[in-house]
């Protein structure tokens, strides 16, 4: 920082609560409820309980109660791009002019049947009311704001770091698929390298978690055509994919490491090679992945590093799959002497 020079902290944007929406306004009709009840029990004694009260009472706080929403919702916009302290004093003024001419209406109303005691007393009393009830429900939805905030940032950087763990995963492999190719066939080699630059373009300009289905299939093609220049006809894929869900979302870089695990734990460990089959379809509501490799011989050798990439792989999915849609996704793994089938499913989301 250069001498002489102060760094000022720009003040905090004001928030108000979306009153718009049903769920907000249920949690202000039930606290301002409850809070009629504890005053109306507190006001009254238990053999001969004030119904009638609670009953007037209920009517008055909730007609204001709802009045304040409604005004506090047209006006969102306008109080959203204030200061912190702009904000709070303009909507605690929209509580209390409210407040007051719902009560200068009731007062009217009930005194024409003899309810001598609402009194102007009366009506100072329910601004202090409202000026309490109004400042704790703010507080209660800006610090509902505050956590969902720290959720969602806690959340996306969750995300970063299990998605970073693919990449060196990733890259290690292809790497060492077109350094086999350098000597023999250059070319190829050469077109690998493209492949990879593009794959991984793709990859890092992503700048959300949500990417198509026809988007992720191409990272996987990307993938399979620099293997398919290594392996030859040792590798050959068996695509099952519904042609309708190609716009639907889904995590970016979901299925491209299973596919990667499919061939490099299973097919590339087969003299012979094998078939890796990746179907993609619709189950109920969710979309469902399933992706299916030969394995060697029981008796051969799996090694350090075979076990370890896998298993890496299938637990960064499971988490990232856990963080998104938490019991709404799944994992399934079946594995027998002869093959490796793993089963993805979560919601569908988007496209058609």
């Amino acid at each position: 920082m250069v001498a002489g020079q102060t760094r000022v902290e720009s003040p905090r944007d004001f928030y108000i609560p979306n009153l718009c929406s049903a769920e907000s306004v249920i949690v202000m009709v039930i606290l301002a409820q409850l809070l009629v009840v504890v005053y109306v029990l507190g006001d009254s004694q238990l053999p001969s309980f004030d119904w009638t009260g609670l009953a007037l009472a209920s009517l008055f706080v909730q007609w204001i109660v709802l009045l304040c929403a409604a005004v506090l919702c047209a006006a969102r916009k306008s109080l959203g791009r204030l200061q912190l302290l702009t904000g709070v004093l303009v909507s605690m003024a929209i509580i209390q002019c409210v407040t007051v001419l719902c009560s200068l209406v009731a007062r009217n109303l009930l005194m024409a049947i003899d309810y001598s005691m609402l009194d102007g007393w009366w009506v100072v009393r329910n601004q202090l009311m409202a000026l309490v009830i109004g400042g704790v429900t703010l507080r209660y939805f800006f610090l509902q704001q505050e956590v969902r905030l720290q959720e969602q940032a806690e959340l996306g950087a969750r995300l970063e770091a299990l998605r970073a763990r693919i990449r060196p995963h990733f890259l290690f492999n292809s790497m060492n698929s077109i350094a086999s190719l350098i000597e023999s066939r250059p070319q190829q080699a050469e077109k690998a390298v493209e492949n990879l630059s593009e794959l991984f373009r793709a990859s890092l300009m992503e700048d959300n978690e949500d990417t198509s289905v026809a988007d992720e299939l191409r990272l996987c093609r990307l993938y399979l055509d620099i293997e398919q220049l290594r392996l030859g006809d040792r590798l050959r894929v068996d695509w099952q994919v519904d042609e309708g869900l190609l716009s639907q979302l889904m995590p970016t870089l979901i299925l491209q490491p299973l596919v990667e695990n499919a061939v490099y734990h299973g097919v590339a460990r087969l003299p012979e090679g094998g078939c890796v089959e990746i179907a993609l379809g619709r189950s109920g509501d969710q979309l469902r992945v399933v992706v299916c490799n030969p394995l060697p011989p029981a008796g051969a050798d799996q090694g350090a590093g075979h076990q370890t990439g896998h298993s890496m792989a299938l637990d960064n999915i499971r988490q990232r799959l856990a963080v998104l849609y938490g019991n709404n996704a799944s994992v399934d793994i079946e594995r027998s002497t002869s093959f490796h089938k793993v089963t993805l499913a979560w919601p569908a989301r988007g496209g058609s």
